[in-house]
């Protein structure tokens, strides 16, 4: 247990930037082999104000159960993994609360880049009265996407503030099926998740001119009800967010960190924006090979290896 927590903090906390020693030429149809590798969302981190707090609203009202917890009294800081299911097989949730404010980690800021996460139920009507009754934000009542529309969702704020969309859907694998990022160049956004990190547009771009916004789903597989995506967000005539400390980054998986960062993510960042932050290779004493980086728009994705990363979860 103690070795995986250490792992989730690492991911958790910012990357150094750390020179490790690459692997021979990559081939020159990268890009390709990033579209063929085995990849699967992991987990995204984000900072709490109140870790206790956050957990009663998930497992409550969300419905996520806890799947692991630990204290850090030393470094004043605690942890927790969230989610619907095993670490596995399903998309979940890291939480961190800092016991201390410092210079380094300051008081909690959401900022305007994160957007949301996504659930889907199959009784949002009672999950959204649960949170009303309880004192939740409601800030958008369940109802159809467009009049007459058959897609039923609505928007509903955790206690920190972050923002949780609710989707009315038959049962599917991955309840947590979605992470909201707001982007300022959508089809460059598009462009880096599709070649950087092998992703696929899973439906049309959608414009919403009387909301003033378009958004891109992107993902791996073909359904984007029975998997998790990223949604990109493009709101008319917005060029500039700011971070916060709160989102941290989003992990996946896969099954050559060297070849998807020091050729792939290289070469899309040298052409679109981002940067690398962590070169690729293993996390001391720990084992795990892992590369960090960040998009044209300044969000951080971590990718980690699929063997390593299984192994971690047989020691728990």
């Amino acid at each position: 247990m103690y070795q995986h927590l250490v792992f989730c903090v690492l991911l958790l906390i910012s990357l150094i930037d750390l020179s490790t020693a690459a692997r021979s030429s990559p081939p020159d149809n990268v890009l390709e082999w990033v579209q063929n590798d085995d990849r699967r969302f992991l987990r995204a981190n984000i900072r709490v104000g109140d870790l206790d707090r956050t957990i009663k609203f998930y497992t409550e009202f969300l419905g996520m159960k806890i799947l692991s917890r630990k204290e850090f009294p030393e470094a004043n800081f605690s942890t927790a993994v969230i989610g619907f299911g095993s670490e596995d097989t399903q998309f979940i949730l890291g939480l961190t609360q800092y016991r201390m404010f410092d210079t380094a980690v300051g008081k909690l800021e959401l900022g305007t880049a994160f957007s949301h996460f996504g659930i889907t139920t199959q009784d949002i009507y009672t999950m959204v009265e649960k949170i009303r009754a309880a004192g939740g934000v409601i800030t958008r009542e369940p109802g159809p996407v467009t009049p007459g529309g058959t897609t039923i969702y609505a928007f509903v704020n955790d206690p920190d503030g972050y923002s949780f969309e609710l989707l009315l859907r038959p049962p599917t694998p991955e309840p947590l099926n979605h992470m909201c990022l707001n982007v300022v160049d959508i089809d460059r956004s598009i462009d880096f998740y599709e070649r950087a990190l092998g992703m696929k547009l899973l439906l049309p771009t959608f414009n919403n001119t009387e909301e003033q916004y378009t958004v891109a789903m992107v993902g791996y597989g073909t359904n984007y009800t029975q998997t998790v995506v990223i949604e990109l967000k493009y709101n008319f005539n917005v060029t500039e967010y700011t971070k916060g400390n709160g989102y941290a980054q989003v992990a996946i998986g896969t099954d050559d960190v060297y070849k998807s960062s020091a050729a792939a993510v290289k070469q899309v960042v040298q052409e679109l924006g981002g940067k690398i932050i962590r070169p690729p290779g293993p996390i001391p004493f720990l084992g795990s090979k892992i590369t960090a980086f960040l998009d044209s728009d300044g969000f951080e994705t971590v990718l980690v290896d699929n063997d390593d990363y299984a192994k971690y979860l047989k020691k728990d």
